[in-house]
């Protein structure tokens, strides 16, 4: 996949498919072939030793896809068993063409009746890209089957019970070993919940005639560790502190100075030129000693902290902030600064209670804080998270990194980026601090608001992958501050 892949949504991919079969003149029967074609290329390069295939069809042009694929897996000498529910029978002219087809060459099509064939593998081509509900019935028994047989599934553009437009899982879904997208990758295959089911993701991008692609537009990018290139550029011979920026934590509440201490170590491996603390006067003493590179301050009330304000560049807010009398005092001085703000943890939930636009601010949330900040809950986030992410940066007038498996990078008036990097193992108290710090620290170091969110979405991301490549279970959000340093410089 390339650095900066564009994800499509449904609507875009439907008028793709639909230009590209007018201006071939044949309603789609040569994309058909070619998507067969391309699974079955898949198929023999992933599961080369595979003679037994079980082939399972669904009444669209998803099915179609599958007759074509069984037609040549059977014709290469394949044992090829089609499987479909009785009252599934192909409900397309290019799906019916296909099944006759495959008929006339000797194929047959048996009835799905509550046991699978003795297979190697299974092709799922039971529901596409509109399937927007849960699978009932017959399908859903057909697909929990298909999970209790423990069999390897190369899915066709989608798993079956999968929202290609939003990653939502409405009910029972395919858990696919690879996933062969056609023509465009699907933007919901990128995030939530769907990337428990996704598999392996491959694109099979097909011969498309030209104009195929008139007023077709992508919904979403996909940022990879190559972007890092070309957003962190090698520092000059003759640079200074000052140009890396200084950024301001604001956090440490009492029994949280951890928080605050992961945001500073962070942004300073994250290459800001100076970092300032404002804490409780508990954690001064820990965190000078944990991280002498730090301007620890103790702060007492917004007084305290007004004669910090005028040199920070970027402040930082969140991090074991608390939600008391004190925490209270420091956000609204904080709001009020007309600074460049990233906004984390407490002080999302300060401004979930007393929302506002904060002016010049990245906000951080994870699905429960989006949920308190939009009035929904945390299932309705998780539903639709590109819409999520969206309302949110609408809402507020600011970028919103919306964390989670995926993270979903969104700004006003513009493509949103998913972040395809980041492992289970991350879901850890503490993480969402450092990635506070980072994004601070590039904010700082002169990106732009969109693309300090992004990047530091990014690194965050990877710098977890890296940490956990000797296990998930138990990963710490001080492991990834080695790895951090690393990738924050890819020229080296």
């Amino acid at each position: 996949m390339p650095e900066l892949a564009e994800l499509f949504d449904i609507t875009a991919a439907r008028r793709l498919d639909a230009q590209a079969s007018a201006l071939l003149g044949d309603g789609g029967a040569s994309l058909m072939q070619q998507a067969g074609l391309a699974a079955w290329h898949c198929l023999l390069e992933r599961w080369p030793q595979a003679q037994r295939i079980g082939v399972v069809v669904g009444a669209g042009n998803n099915g179609g896809d599958g007759y074509v694929l069984a037609g040549l897996a059977r014709a290469a000498g394949r044992q090829v068993t089609v499987l479909r529910l009785a009252t599934d029978a192909p409900a397309t002219t290019l799906s019916q063409q296909a099944e006759q087809a495959f008929i006339a060459a000797g194929g047959a099509v048996a009835h799905f009746d509550g046991g699978l064939p003795p297979v190697d593998l299974l092709v799922d081509a039971l529901f596409g890209i509109g399937l927007n509900r849960a699978p009932a019935g017959g399908a859903a028994d057909l697909i929990n089957a298909i999970t209790a047989s423990g069999l390897p599934v190369l899915s066709l553009d989608v798993p079956s019970g999968v929202d290609a437009q939003t990653g939502n899982i409405p009910g029972v879904a395919i858990r696919a070993t690879v996933t062969l997208q056609f023509i465009v990758r699907h933007q919901g295959l990128y995030t939530g919940a769907a990337l428990e089911h996704v598999g392996g993701r491959r694109l099979a991008a097909l011969e498309l005639p030209a104009g195929a692609d008139q007023g077709v537009q992508h919904s979403a990018e996909c940022w990879q560790q190559p972007r890092l290139r070309a957003q962190l550029p090698a520092r000059r011979a003759n640079t200074h502190k000052g140009e890396s920026g200084h950024v301001l934590c604001v956090g440490g509440n009492l029994g949280s100075g951890g928080a605050v201490m992961l945001a500073s170590e962070s942004a300073l491996r994250a290459g800001a030129g100076l970092v300032s603390v404002a804490t409780r006067a508990a954690h001064v003493a820990p965190l000078l000693a944990r991280l002498p590179e730090a301007m620890v301050h103790a702060v007492q009330d917004a007084q305290d902290l007004q004669a910090l304000l005028p040199r920070a560049g970027v402040i930082a807010i969140g991090p074991g902030l608390g939600q008391d009398d004190w925490a209270h005092e420091l956000w609204r001085q904080v709001l009020a600064s007309g600074k460049p703000l990233v906004i984390d943890a407490d002080a999302l939930n300060l401004l979930a209670k007393a929302p506002q636009p904060p002016g010049d601010a990245i906000l951080t949330p994870h699905p429960g804080e989006a949920a308190r900040l939009l009035g929904l809950s945390t299932a309705q986030v998780q539903a639709d998270r590109f819409t999520a992410a969206r309302a949110l940066a609408d809402r507020f007038h600011a970028v919103v990194v919306l964390k989670g498996a995926g993270s979903v990078v969104a700004a006003p008036d513009s493509v949103p980026r998913v972040i395809a990097a980041g492992n289970p193992g991350m879901a850890v108290g503490g993480m969402g601090d450092l990635l506070t710090g980072i994004i601070a620290a590039l904010r700082a170091q002169g990106l732009g608001a969109f693309d300090a969110a992004s990047t530091g979405a990014l690194l965050h991301s990877l710098a977890g992958d890296a940490a956990a490549s000797d296990g998930q279970r138990g990963l710490l959000p001080t492991d990834l501050l080695a790895p951090l340093r690393r990738l924050v410089n890819p020229d080296v």
